[in-house]
């Protein structure tokens, strides 16, 4: 395996494709090639090539988690799913662009079944053991998106900067279809440069967890309030983050028989969310 330290987005691009995995962090992508769910000749190690830091509302997609959460410029919604995200040790390393980008957790994917995601047309999760798995967006595939911060990035409205384009973050996700089996949008030789989070008056990240700390969300829910319109998203409950349009849309969740429980957690810190940032609960 090659390693290689392009000096700009503009190489690094150059240098994807043919075998190469873009590297940042690694707390994902090392996991996946030790395990063999993903194979790289050439591993693009992104430190040069993509911003990093924070300058007002914009984040360069290689910011720690661990940047961002000190930082006070940063909107507590954000802030907060970032300390939740993971260990100081992760968040130390681990960057606001990878995050965005991150595998599935479902073991069925992760243990290499001929699931939806890998190209077969079974969701193995419906037959088998599903207690994490997702409420919303299941149809064809029932893995539950992992990313604390992308749902916080949701709620805030956050837009996004490739090397090709500017896009709102709810459009960096789609839910598979038949003719496309990624959950993200971005091209194999598309690279995340920044991210661009408006001012909030209020917001907040609220999130259920195996264990007290550092655990993937079974649910996590992000409300931000700006100039009196709330926008809510949720983790842990869909294969994308989901954006909730009120909290009478959980009576559309189609969870599978061992995931019903997501729906009471996820009413319960809908409601919390709402009253943390002046919105109704009723």
């Amino acid at each position: 395996m090659q390693l290689v330290r392009p000096e700009s987005a503009e190489q690094a691009v150059q240098a994807l494709g043919n075998g190469s995995k873009a590297l940042a962090g690694g707390t994902d992508l090392v996991p996946l090639l030790r395990d063999g769910i993903v194979e790289a000749d050439t591993l693009v190690h992104l430190a040069r090539a993509v911003p990093r830091g924070i300058d007002g509302t914009r984040i360069g997609a290689g910011t720690t988690l661990a940047e961002l959460e000190v930082d006070p410029q940063i909107p507590e919604a954000l802030r907060e799913a970032c300390r939740l995200a993971a260990s100081p040790q992760l968040r130390a390393m681990g960057t606001v662009g990878g995050n965005l980008l991150q595998a599935t957790r479902c073991w069925y994917w992760r243990l290499q079944f001929p699931c939806y995601l890998h190209g077969g047309d079974t969701c193995h999760a419906r037959a088998g053991a599903h207690r994490e798995h997702a409420i919303f967006g299941n149809e064809r595939c029932a893995s539950a998106h992992p990313s604390d911060v992308a749902a916080a990035l949701v709620a805030l409205g956050a837009t996004i900067r490739t090397t090709r384009r500017e896009l709102a973050i709810v459009d960096l996700y789609r839910l598979p279809t038949e003719e496309e089996r990624n959950v993200t949008t971005l091209a194999p030789d598309e690279l995340l440069l920044e991210l661009d989070v408006p001012p909030t008056d209020t917001s907040v990240y609220l999130k259920a967890m195996d264990r007290k700390k550092w655990a993937f969300p079974l649910v996590g829910v992000a409300a931000a309030n700006t100039g009196g319109t709330i926008r809510m998203a949720l983790a842990g409950v869909a294969p994308i983050p989901w954006l909730l349009p009120s909290p009478d849309a959980l009576d559309a969740a189609t969870p599978l028989p061992g995931t019903g429980y997501k729906v009471d957690i996820a009413r319960a810190l809908v409601r919390r969310a709402l009253a943390a940032v002046g919105g109704p609960t009723r």
